[in-house]
């Protein structure tokens, strides 16, 4: 009975991880290529042309970054709140 309660338990867990990625596959990825020129824990700065973009990273992302790399940057855009006027 644990066997059965157990796998269950991970399917479902599966399922919630599975759904979980699926809206955020919807959504548009964008690129930005440049050299880094700050890298922090949660964020890292990309400079292309005259500008600097500030991108949010997890420390997945950002754990072999290295100041002066040539980096291409991968991204979507995710909405944190939305006010209607």
């Amino acid at each position: 009975m644990k066997k059965i309660a157990f796998s269950l338990s991970l399917l479902a867990l599966g399922f919630c991880l599975a759904t979980s990625n699926v809206h955020a596959a919807d959504a548009k990825t964008y690129q930005v290529t440049g050299p880094v020129l700050e890298v922090h824990a949660t964020y890292i700065v990309v400079q292309k042309g005259e500008d600097k973009w500030q991108i949010a990273v997890d420390s997945a992302t950002s754990a072999s970054l290295k100041v002066g790399q040539k980096v291409t940057v991968q991204y979507v855009m995710i909405a944190k709140s939305v006010v209607v006027k």
